[in-house]
């Protein structure tokens, strides 16, 4: 074997875990690609007869690409962000592909993610480096240049925030259940039985995108969030059961074109997070092949 394919070999042992943390840096699958790749390339063209750690050192490249892609992205926004949706992973709900297993190793909800959204970079990198992926904060903060102490503050600081984000039931089938009541009161008009299976302070997001800046909204509260479900009724005999992030959702398609993904968070028995991705210019990249029979 020469050496390319013997260092292709050795990146390839590492791709799954440098795309999750990739994944939870970004929220977007294309961009955590994009810096896979690149660590590839940059591996590729290095000199690493002397590293001793070859998945640290990966890890490292991968983090201060998406270190850069997250400063850039701050740099480009003029007015705060509003509704964020990452990218959803989406599974048939009799299995998940071992790729996208991968990915939410550690159940990263579109909760989470949207939670992970409002930190700084350098919060967001400390935070899932070191809480998600156990990395010392001695190796992490050279790359966002603070000393350990104070990169320690800042996963502090993180760990707060990601603490705002619901925590799921673990039971798929229950989950359903909720789910599928949450449908049925829809369709069928029933407000109270909408209310019956939402957590009183639950939380609606949903981004449309520029396409679709009026189902760009946020929105708190059973009753206002039953009444919002009600007007989106009419899309209930489109629903398509799916795992979205590991929990119970559903995929909206219609004519064969996609329009809405929902992800839902449940917690004690009731909803308490419905995030919804229906921007129409993001929805034809989503990876739909495990929902193809």
């Amino acid at each position: 074997m020469d050496d390319g394919a013997w260092l292709l070999e050795r990146f390839e042992e590492h791709r799954k875990r440098l795309r999750a943390v990739a994944y939870r840096m970004l929220g977007s699958v294309n961009e955590a690609d994009d810096a896979v790749q690149e660590a590839w390339l940059r591996l590729h063209r290095a000199d690493t007869s002397e590293v001793a750690n070859l998945a640290g050192w990966l890890t490292t490249v991968v983090a201060r690409i998406c270190l850069n892609i997250l400063r850039a992205r701050d740099s480009r926004r003029e007015e705060p962000l509003g509704v964020h949706m990452p990218d959803p992973i989406i599974d048939r709900e009799d299995g998940a592909d071992p790729e996208r297993e991968a990915l939410l190793a550690d159940s990263v909800g579109l909760a989470l993610l949207v939670v992970l959204d409002t930190l700084t970079p350098a919060e967001r990198l400390a935070f899932v480096l070191h809480d998600m992926f156990a990395v010392p904060f001695d190796e992490i903060a050279p790359m966002i240049e603070l000393s350990p102490a104070a990169t320690r503050q800042l996963a502090s600081r993180a760990r707060r925030v990601r603490g705002t984000a619901p925590i799921p039931d673990p039971d798929l089938t229950r989950q359903r259940d909720v789910v599928n009541a949450f449908f049925a009161a829809a369709r069928d008009g029933d407000l109270d039985a909408l209310v019956a299976v939402l957590d009183p302070d639950v939380l609606l997001r949903s981004d449309g995108g520029a396409a679709r800046a009026r189902q760009t909204v946020t929105i708190r509260g059973a009753s206002d969030v039953a009444s919002q479900a009600i007007t989106f009724s009419r899309f209930a005999p489109f629903v398509r059961p799916a795992l979205i992030n590991g929990a119970a959702g559903v995929v909206v398609i219609a004519g064969g074109r996609v329009l809405s993904v929902m992800g839902f968070t449940i917690t004690r028995g009731r909803i308490v997070a419905i995030d919804v991705l229906a921007d129409p210019d993001r929805l034809p990249g989503l990876d739909l092949a495990a929902l193809v029979p």
